[in-house]
């Protein structure tokens, strides 16, 4: 701002030995800087100075991230942990005991100490006192540290497990007093009130066993499906109605077809627990399903890929 305050006060046009006064009106305008025409050697030369500017922090960015991101971005997990256990406790610290730190004083003595560093002769001086004094302990403080996060930053949690279920849907073939064939693995029910059904669609799935993979980023952690045998337990919990459960045997849950004279009673019950003795087979309907689990766990990300990445 200085230089432009001189722009609108001038020194008069001939050269006196005492100092002039720059009191009293403006006697100038105020200078107005124009942008150089594209074809000037002012134009090539802002451009030069720009692509050199951008080199330079090109090359701050590229240095502070070689420095910082080995250790941050947990691909060494015990020292990232390492560090932001330190950082946390060192936030800790600061919220209870920042009054007690003179900023000023101490802002005033890093900038000092930032514009020293950048005269050659105390670069000098720095590089041959690192080479003298903290090269030799550097190993020895390395090894400190890795001794102490081997010993007590703990990471071999076991990988997180959930249980899948898939359920196993069957049709009668030939109508209601037809047999019984496999229809296809379905991630719901298909129950009378679901959805799919009310709105006149067919099931979703897959036809075989084998088809049916694991949930993105999660792998197989047994090797087999499991039947629920609890079918009373999943069909009260999702509160599906209408329909039948055994709960012995196979553990099918299958569809009814109310009659007039006993729609109205069973309407009211939720499930029916177990099958009844003597049901004509006329009661039961077109579907009938039963519950599968299966145990899945996080899948552990190859090593090798995540050096490559």
């Amino acid at each position: 701002m200085v230089p432009a305050y001189l722009v609108r006060h001038p020194p008069p046009p001939t050269i006196s030995q005492h100092m002039y006064s720059i009191n009293g009106p403006p006697l100038a305008p105020a200078r107005t800087i124009k942008p150089a025409s594209e074809m000037s050697k002012d134009f090539f030369r802002n451009m030069r100075d720009l692509q050199n500017s951008m080199d330079d922090f090109s090359s701050f960015h590229d240095g502070v991230l070689k420095f910082l991101t080995p250790a941050t971005n947990f691909s060494n997990e015990p020292l990232s942990s390492t560090l932001f256990l330190c950082m946390f406790i060192l936030t800790c610290i600061l919220f209870i005991g920042s009054h007690l730190v003179p900023w000023r004083l101490l802002s005033l003595i890093v900038c000092w100490l930032a514009i020293a560093l950048g005269h050659p002769s105390v670069q000098e001086v720095v590089l041959s006192s690192r080479e003298e004094h903290i090269r030799p302990h550097e190993r020895k403080a390395q090894t400190w540290l890795d001794s102490w996060i081997a010993r007590d930053i703990v990471l071999d949690a076991p990988p997180e497990t959930r249980e899948v279920e898939i359920f196993e849907l069957q049709r009668r073939k030939g109508g209601l007093s037809g047999e019984w064939e496999s229809w296809m693995f379905s991630s719901g029910p298909f129950d009378p009130l679901s959805p799919q059904r009310i709105a006149g669609d067919r099931p979703k799935g897959t036809r075989f066993f084998e088809d049916v993979a694991a949930p993105r980023g999660w792998e197989w952690g047994d090797k087999k499906w499991v039947l629920d045998l609890g079918s009373k337990e999943w069909v009260e919990e999702r509160m599906v109605q209408g329909v039948e459960v055994e709960v012995e045997g196979e553990r099918w849950v299958s569809d009814l077809i109310l009659s007039e004279t006993d729609n109205a009673a069973r309407a009211r019950q939720k499930v029916v627990s177990e099958w009844e003795e003597g049901s004509p087979a006329v009661n039961i309907g077109e579907w009938r399903r039963r519950r599968w689990i299966r145990t899945v766990r996080r899948k552990v990300v190859d090593k090798r890929l995540d050096a490559v990445n």
